[in-house]
């Protein structure tokens, strides 16, 4: 697959070949939604807590008698039909930690590359980089290069003037090329990589092994 590269003035400048085995995979959904929930799984960290009537301050002991009261029976303070009793199945710290193979991980990340790349929505750049942290300039790239909505920046290193100038942009975001993930590729409309970054990504994600192809038919 060849894309068109641009320069920081929105200009082509030259095109490039892009690896077909990363950009240009049939879609499979089942494996990017399954990608996609284990990444927002594993982000949660599970320490919502709530006490049991066994774990609440209260006494133990009857309330009032059982009998000829007039009210209903209560055995505790402690009850969860109480105000400050305890809670009836109320959430205790656990893992949601998800396993998925790892060629299924790598898949799902060349679905969503390739989908960007064949909805038009990847922007190669041939480089991207600032003197000095201005968020104008960088304001002025995205416009040079007819880019609206959330943008996703991939770059091939960390460039602390091209993060400074991106930073205070509304849904823009900038992340190193071999961190790229689902969740971040899939909320965001554009995905811009620089030409370095394409091939960073190239040779993490570009040569299958051996077991991928069996694990990519689970």
């Amino acid at each position: 697959m060849q894309v068109p590269v641009y320069n920081m003035s929105g200009e082509v400048v030259k095109n490039i070949d892009i690896a077909d085995s990363v950009f240009a995979v049939p879609a499979n959904e089942a494996v990017v939604y399954q990608a996609l929930v284990r990444q927002l799984a594993n982000a949660r960290q599970g320490t919502a807590s709530t006490k049991t009537r066994g774990e609440v301050a209260g006494s133990k002991q009857k309330m009032y008698r059982q009998k000829h009261t007039g009210r209903a029976r209560a055995g505790s303070i402690r009850s969860p039909l109480r105000r400050g009793g305890g809670v009836t199945f109320g959430p205790k710290p656990r893992s949601y930690r998800q396993a998925m193979p790892k060629g299924m991980r790598r898949l799902a990340i060349r679905c969503v590359l390739s989908a960007k790349a064949g909805d038009k929505e990847l922007i190669v750049l041939d480089d991207l980089k600032f003197d000095e942290p201005k968020t104008k300039e960088m304001a002025k790239v995205l416009s040079a290069l007819a880019v609206e909505g959330s943008t996703l920046i991939a770059i091939s290193n960390p460039e602390a003037n091209l993060i400074k100038s991106a930073r205070n942009l509304p849904r823009v975001k900038t992340i190193p090329a071999r961190l790229l993930n689902v969740v971040d590729i899939t909320s965001h409309k554009r995905l811009l990589m620089t030409e370095a970054a394409v091939r960073q990504v190239e040779q993490l994600w570009g040569k299958e092994l051996p077991q991928e192809a069996s694990n990519a038919s689970l």
